[in-house]
């Protein structure tokens, strides 16, 4: 198949998808791409989850269980195991948001260990996630990124912060499992920057287990990346990097025009774009130095990253290189590049109905901003329809 033409192959793509699913996923993508419908059912939905309405179970059939794997871990077992069989792993991602206390930070970090003991035992899932609000208040880390002198009680609490990154991280590394730790808002990442490094430094010393997130629509991050990597060659240690786009525009924009700075986002889709080739270029040119994780559901970027490695003579199956997509979310990229032999994950959401619900909202409205997107999800799932019936 002509490298252009791979992400069009429907049958590789949807192999997984039974006819009712194919049906669900048509519908879903088809209520996504008409906003006002987006709107309105984010708000009946929040509306009917805080009033106790019966509803959990309508969102379950639908769209949670499209786009999580499950409740729970064993809960998403069934889609792990399928994906695996067909070259594609998993990335679990407890999606539940906005918690805030000590007890709750703890909590965290026991599921995510508790993560890492279940990916131990399976080669499906060779990857770990959290957030770094996960393990610390967001004002914690924003009161550090603007360098404003904590209180005694906050040093101790950012220390507990430091402790749970490095716990994770320690275990994660005794038994050879990766760490992706996603990317926040601009006004906190500085802190959770450092840590990252900090824990990079400490844990990265034979191969990359532990991944910062760079946000590439912002126009700082390839001369952040840069800098990290004269640190890391100045004190011997390997970089791991997840690549995204970005997920947190509007509020980016919306801040720096409300407090009168200039805005970290890149002007538009086109600098982007270019912001995130040039992101993955470097960082494939030092394929020895820095492992990536490619997060992106945009096809010319993975034919670049494609054509690069053919041409820096990168193996498909270089471990130091790995493409990620969300579950639910581009399978014509995800199962047609395993299908290449090249090293595919899934971010494999779970967790309570009620609890991921900010997750799933934030999927849908992210598919109605980007038109582009699901049209073309729309159209692949019609090939594959028609393709059945004949």
């Amino acid at each position: 198949m002509s490298k252009n033409t791979l992400f069009d192959n429907t049958k590789t793509a949807f192999t997984l998808k039974s006819d009712s699913e194919l049906e669900r996923a048509y519908f879903l993508f088809k209520m996504i791409s008409k906003e006002p419908l987006v709107r309105i059912g984010t708000a009946v939905t929040k509306f009917a989850l805080n009033a106790s309405l019966p509803v959990e179970g309508l969102i379950r059939s639908t769209v949670f269980d499209h786009f999580c794997g499950g409740v729970n871990e064993d809960d998403c077992l069934p889609a792990i195991e399928n994906m695996y069989k067909k070259g594609v792993s998993s990335v679990l991602d407890y999606s539940v948001e906005g918690k805030a206390s000590e007890d709750q930070f703890d909590d965290a970090v026991s599921k995510i260990l508790r993560i890492i003991e279940f990916c131990d035992e399976r080669d499906a899932m060779p990857i770990v996630v959290f957030k770094p609000t996960a393990f610390g208040r967001f004002h914690l880390y924003e009161k550090k990124s603007e360098g404003v002198r904590f209180s005694p009680e906050e040093q101790e609490e950012w220390s507990r912060v430091e402790a749970r990154f490095h716990k994770v991280c320690k275990t994660a590394k005794s038994v050879d499992v990766e760490v992706l730790i996603d990317g926040e808002e601009s006004w906190m990442q500085g802190a959770a920057d450092d840590l990252v490094e900090d824990m990079m430094r400490a844990y990265n010393t034979e191969k990359a287990i532990v991944y910062n997130t760079l946000q590439l629509y912002r126009w700082d991050r390839l001369e952040y990346l840069k800098s990290l990597h004269e640190r890391a060659k100045k004190d011997d240690f390997k970089i791991g990097m997840k690549i995204v786009r970005g997920a947190y525009m509007e509020k980016e924009r919306e801040r720096a025009e409300e407090m009168g700075y200039e805005s970290p986002i890149c002007k538009d889709k086109a600098s982007t774009d270019k912001n995130f080739d040039e992101g993955l270029t470097y960082i494939l040119n030092h394929n020895t130095d820095i492992s990536v994780f490619i997060g992106t559901h945009n096809e010319d970027s993975c034919y670049l990253a494609m054509d690069l490695m053919r041409e820096l003579g990168i193996e498909k199956s270089d471990n130091n290189v790995w493409f990620g997509q969300l579950y639910g979310m581009s399978d014509h990229i995800s199962f047609n590049l395993a299908d290449e032999g090249y090293n595919v994950a899934k971010y494999v959401p779970f967790g309570p109905v009620k609890d991921v619900m900010p997750y799933l909202i934030r999927r849908a409205e992210e598919n109605t901003s980007v038109a582009g997107q699901t049209n073309r999800e729309l159209e692949l799932i019609k090939t594959e329809r028609k393709r059945r019936r004949i």
